[in-house]
Order: structure tokens, then C-alpha cells, then sequence
């Protein structure tokens, strides 16, 4: 396996690092004053500004829609392996992927629309969201089933004619909270007597369809993550045309898997690049402070946490290169372990590290003055997001396993 950046991958690369110089970083106190204006005003479900500034700046460098490999309505698009260095670059500011069109859930669908999508359905929602102009999100876990077992939705998706009536409740149906929101992807049983892995349907839902509601919004360690948010929505009595089921009943497990592996990897992507800021505020921290009569950085501890942190980056980035190489060569079904690896280990090796960097920090690491606390809530909350640890824990003994059976 080769990993070396290729001269399109190096030149994107450099370019995207000046305009994080020049554009991302600058903002980073420009977004949370912001942010803070909209939550005193009593409305922070509104679009960010400071982001919506920067997307034209983005697109004029040629930094948009690069994570949609194989498409042509997307020719920028890059491939897993070349996107990975990419991706990791926008993971060091979490509202940054946004600004390239590069941010979830929109990736994910975006996917299942160039995948699954007829023409009229990539027409109506893969054009607009490709622009940037409209926001979706993907409803697929539930509160009162364990959603880890995609099996268990019990959300209904009855045919009736020429449509289908949705009856239902999901959440953390990240994205929702966005006013730009126009297009919920649902995923419910169509034929609770098929299958078990045939029983679910995917289909799509304009968001301002009778009987959909939003319930409330669902803070996460205390966050809103607003605009964007995390939101229990009702479906009662929701009527949409036939022709918006992706792909046919019955496929909407199918569609799950091949949606998730990209967003799996994209998420350990970002992941990395969070980690390493983690690490380079810790070193700064650690240097500019005095304990005990010497500077921090010099006592012994931080030796070997600075050198632990380095080892577990490396390792992880090392093991997301090789999951998103298998991606493009040999396809997401034969890459299951890897990307199931990558999803265990990067946000814990991110988990660690932050919160090396919070007590680096002393009371400092858990204010706001810092990004390490949300980005701390964030990543902990990405070892439950897309299937928990031990869903892909679960994955790597059974395939172990297997090739034990096979040399037996």
C-alpha cells in the first residue's frame, strides 16, 4: 500500500492548510461570539454567518464537494484515500466542514442519492445539496428500540396507492435543527413478515410534509450544537408519492450498510485532525506554564503522555488509510473489518488525548475559552453515533473468528 499524496492530493492539501490560515482559524472567535449573539437573542437555530461568508471563498480555492468520489455531477470528488488527508484538515475546526460542503449528515446522503437515486430524485434534492443551498438529515435511530440493532426500527412505512403513509418516532436525527433542512431520509419497515434484513425501506421525506413534527431538540452534554442540532421528530399519518423510495422496499438495510461505511470513515477522518489539534494545544499549554518551579512541559508525566498521544495518532491515522485504501480498491463489503477497527479506535484514541489536553489545560480545559470541552462532548458521543463500539467490536471478533474457522 502506497499512501504517498498524490500531486493533485499534495497541491489540495497545501492550499487547504493557507486557508485555514488565512480564513478558518482567524474565525474561530468570530463563530463562538456569534454563536453566543444568536443564543442571547433566544434564536440559535438560524445559519451562521460567519460560515455562509466563507463558503464563496471555498469554492473560488476549489475546495468544495470533495469527499463525493465517482460522480458526475461532482467531478472535484476525490477518492477514500485521497480525501483522507482532506478530511482530517477540516476535522481540526468542527464547524469547518461545512464551508466545503463536506460536512454530515449531508456527505452520507449525498451518497445514497448518487448511489440509490433515480434521476428525478438526484434532479429535485442531490443538485441543491451539492450547491450547498438546502441541508438534509438522516432519521433512522429511535427512541424506543436499541436503534445499535437496525433490525428493531419500528417505525412504519405502509404503501396506500400511489404512496406511502409513515407512522413513527425517531431522534438524534442530526442536522434537523437548520431552518435549510428540507429533505429528511427515513428509514422504517415496510414488511415486518420479510426477511429480517429485508424488512426496511428507505424513503424520502420533504421536510415540510403534513404530519411530520419536531418535537424538541436533544443537547448533548449539555451542547445544542445549534444551528445544526440533534432533534426527536413524530411522524403521524406522513403521505409521500411511491416514487420516493430509494431503490425499492426492502432495500433499506442494504442502503444503511453502503451509506454508513463512507460516513464511518469521514467521522475517523475528522477525528484524527481534532486529536492532533488536541495534542498541538496541549504542548502550547504545557509550555507556557510554570508549576513547581519549572515549566509544566518539563515534568516527566507529560513526557509520556505527549509520546502516547503521538503513538495512538499515528497508529489510528495509519489504520484509517489502510480502511479507506480497501474502500477504493477492493469495495466497503470486504473493508467492513477495517472500517469496524478504525470506528473503535479513533474515537477512543481522541477521547484519551483530549482529555490529556483538558487537564493540561487545568480549569481552562473546561471552559469555552478553549475547544477542547465541545470537541471532548462531540467525540464521546461519536463512540455511540454510527454504531457503538461494541456493535463494531462485535464485527471484528466475528470476522477474527471466522478466519480461525477457515484455517482449522
Amino acid at each position: 500500500m502506497d499512501f504517498a499524496h498524490s500531486q493533485r492530493v499534495e497541491t489540495l492539501r497545501e492550499r487547504l492548510l493557507a486557508f485555514f490560515d488565512q480564513w478558518i482559524l482567524p474565525a474561530e472567535a468570530v463563530y463562538l461570539d456569534e454563536q453566543r449573539r444568536h443564543q442571547a437573542a433566544g434564536n440559535p437555530w438560524q445559519p451562521m454567518e460567519t460560515v455562509e461568508a466563507l463558503k464563496p471563498r471555498a469554492r473560488e480555492a476549489g475546495l468544495w464537494n470533495l469527499f463525493l468520489p465517482d460522480s458526475p455531477r461532482a467531478p472535484e470528488g476525490l477518492s477514500n484515500l485521497e480525501y483522507a488527508p482532506l478530511c482530517e484538515i477540516m476535522g481540526r475546526v468542527p464547524w469547518s466542514p461545512e464551508v466545503f460542503n463536506c460536512s454530515a449528515p449531508d456527505t452520507g446522503n449525498m451518497e445514497i442519492l448518487e448511489r440509490f437515486g433515480t434521476d428525478a430524485q438526484k434532479s429535485r434534492w442531490l443538485e441543491p445539496l451539492l450547491d450547498g443551498s438546502i441541508r438534509s438529515a438522516f432519521l433512522m435511530t429511535e427512541p424506543a428500540v436499541a436503534s445499535a440493532d437496525a433490525t428493531n426500527i419500528e417505525c412504519a412505512i405502509r404503501r396506500d396507492g400511489d404512496a406511502y403513509v409513515i407512522d413513527g418516532r425517531k431522534w438524534f436525527a442530526s442536522g434537523a435543527g437548520d431552518p435549510r433542512c428540507q429533505l429528511y431520509i427515513v428509514m422504517g419497515k415496510t414488511d415486518p413478515g420479510a426477511e429480517l434484513h429485508r424488512q426496511q425501506s428507505m424513503i424520502l421525506v420533504p421536510a415540510d410534509t403534513p404530519g411530520l413534527e419536531v418535537i424538541r431538540h436533544l443537547p448533548v452534554f449539555g451542547y445544542d450544537d445549534a444551528p445544526h442540532g440533534h432533534m426527536e421528530i413524530a411522524l403521524s399519518g406522513v403521505r409521500v408519492p411511491a416514487s420516493n423510495v430509494l431503490l425499492g422496499e426492502g432495500r433499506g438495510f442494504e442502503i444503511a450498510q453502503a451509506r454508513l461505511g463512507p460516513g464511518r470513515i469521514h467521522h475517523c477522518m475528522r477525528t484524527i485532525g481534532m486529536a492532533e489539534r488536541a495534542l498541538e494545544l496541549m504542548c502550547t499549554r504545557l509550555k507556557s506554564r510554570v508549576a513547581f518551579g519549572k515549566p509544566i512541559a518539563d515534568h516527566s508525566v507529560w513526557h509520556e503522555r505527549i509520546a502516547q498521544s503521538r503513538c495512538m495518532i499515528e497508529q489510528a491515522r495509519l489504520l484509517t488509510l489502510k480502511a479507506a485504501h480497501m474502500m477504493d480498491t477492493v469495495g466497503n463489503k470486504v473493508a467492513r473489518g477495517e472500517i469496524a477497527m478504525i470506528k473503535i479506535v479513533a474515537p477512543q484514541m481522541a477521547c484519551q488525548i483530549l482529555d490529556w489536553a483538558i487537564q493540561a489545560h487545568g480549569g481552562a480545559g473546561v471552559s469555552d475559552d478553549f475547544p477542547l470541552a465541545s470537541a471532548y462532548a462531540s467525540i464521546r458521543t461519536l463512540r455511540l453515533a454510527d454504531g457503538p463500539d461494541e456493535v463494531h467490536c462485535g464485527t471484528v471478533a466475528r470476522l477474527e473468528l471466522r478466519r480461525h474457522d477457515t484455517a482449522a
